[in-house]
């Protein structure tokens, strides 16, 4: 299976060894994301609900350069630094998507990279 790399100028810019999407056949594996302006690479400020913002916009970025919107997205992980955030990233991502929401895990972690409070992955699928 062909594998193709998909990045935009609208979402942070890998920090590893990693692409920001790649494509196989009509499913599309969005990396992990956290709340980094694209533009300065910096942690953005504010809160929690800030942070999720973020984070679901870099992924919305992503997204639309793969050819799709938030509604193709199947499956979407959620890590946490403290799941006492949980019902936060609920009422966030009402505002990013509609039924039927997609698939979700959410679990809370020790860590993030930039020692961020929040990472969210995604795999959306888009017919060629």
């Amino acid at each position: 299976m062909k594998k193709t790399k998909i990045s935009t100028d609208l979402a942070p810019s890998a920090i590893g060894i990693y692409s920001q999407a790649v494509r196989a056949g009509d499913f599309v594996f969005i990396s992990g994301q956290i709340p980094l302006d694209p533009k300065s690479m910096k942690v953005v400020d504010g809160d929690i609900n800030d942070h999720i913002k973020q984070v679901l916009s870099n992924i919305k970025s992503i997204v639309k350069e793969s050819g799709g919107t938030m509604n193709n997205i199947v499956k979407i992980s959620v890590y946490l630094k403290d799941l006492e955030h949980f019902q936060n990233v609920n009422s966030v991502m009402e505002s990013f998507f509609d039924e039927p929401y997609p698939s979700r895990a959410a679990v809370e972690v020790s860590r993030l990279p930039k020692d961020v409070s929040i990472e969210m992955d995604a795999i959306l699928y888009v017919e060629k």
